[in-house]
């Protein structure tokens, strides 16, 4: 027999909202603090402390909207953060700090995460949901210099972009762009040249989340519907569907592969997380602990990997934490 699930080894109150986004920030050398940011409804981002598993700070810079997206950018002390106001704040956290020092007004009505690359030494690529219903809009950071907009060719149809992963195979490669976009399909997109090189039709709804392994050339995606996708990225830049799983009820908020390629989980509007073997996509445990939808899901990037953690933030206000390095 399977063993039993585990149980979360701590959970996180006090967000006073439903948690929609949540990044770690565990890799440093000793005597760093590991730290895990979430975003909530309520407009705050609450720096969690992992020893302590208590709010070091909470941040306010998008006027009481929902918190959808939070990532650091090369190091805790700068972080990015998007929100239902409509804007991408970056943020100085050093020395205490709490301040936005710079943002970019998106214009995009959507829940579109951005996606950001760093293609050098403080030097990154942001892909954002524009203005225009169907565009991708790229920018430099941090000097917000435009790179290119990507456009649909006339009559495409694709509707909005939902979901959105930058990738390149390696630092002297060409970047490139995953979007999942609300017709179902996934795109990818050469961002120097600004021209789609493969569409996948993969589901018949909108596309909630993607990941993409560029080691295997493999990603897969979720969205409303009860199947998850996964597709491969062949030499000639073509995506073609892999295998499709079968889940036992619909709707996925968000999908992540665990760092070391192994594993991924996904995030259930039936309040439940999932865990995939990422090589065979063999399901490895349901997590249930919370008491309605899971909104994201996050994998620690702690350098041991046995200190490595899971974390699920729910419509709930609660945040699980979990250890599955034993079970996996």
């Amino acid at each position: 027999m399977a063993p039993p699930p585990p149980d979360p080894q701590f959970v996180l109150r006090g967000t006073s909202a439903a948690v929609h986004t949540l990044h770690f920030s565990c890799g440093g050398p000793e005597p760093d603090i590991p730290l895990l940011f979430s975003g909530s409804e309520n407009g705050f981002i609450h720096v969690w402390n992992l020893k302590t598993h208590r709010v070091d700070s909470a941040l306010d810079g998008h006027g009481r909207k929902s918190v959808y997206c939070v990532e650091t950018m090369g190091g805790k002390d700068r972080l990015l953060s998007q929100g239902r106001d409509q804007r991408i704040c970056l943020w100085d956290l050093a020395e205490g700090r709490t301040s936005v020092t710079d943002s970019v007004f998106t214009a995009h009505v959507g829940f579109c995460r951005c996606s950001l690359l760093q293609v050098a030494q403080g030097r990154w690529l942001m892909a954002m949901a524009a203005r225009s219903l169907e565009e991708v809009q790229i920018l430099e950071l941090p000097s917000k210099t435009s790179v290119c907009t990507l456009k649909p060719e006339v009559g495409a149809k694709l509707g909005m972009p939902m979901c959105l992963k930058l990738w390149q195979l390696n630092c002297s490669s060409q970047p490139v762009l995953l979007a999942g976009y609300e017709d179902g399909s996934v795109v990818l997109w050469n961002v120097s040249m600004g021209k789609v090189l493969s569409k996948l039709n993969c589901h018949q709804e909108p596309v909630m989340s993607l990941d993409f392994d560029s080691e295997k050339a493999k990603g897969i995606s979720g969205s409303s519907e009860k199947v998850l996708s996964i597709w491969s990225l062949n030499e000639q830049q073509n995506l073609q569907v892999y295998k499709t799983h079968e889940l036992v009820n619909a709707g996925i908020s968000d999908i992540t592969i665990r760092p070391d390629k192994k594993i991924l989980a996904t995030a259930g509007w039936d309040h439940r997380i999932r865990i995939f073997g990422w090589k065979k996509l063999k399901p490895l445990a349901v997590l249930d602990y919370h008491t309605a939808t899971v909104h994201c899901v996050s994998f620690s990037d702690h350098s041991n990997p046995r200190e490595r953690l899971l974390a699920a933030g729910s419509k709930d206000q609660r945040i699980s934490v979990w250890s599955l390095y034993a079970q996996t």
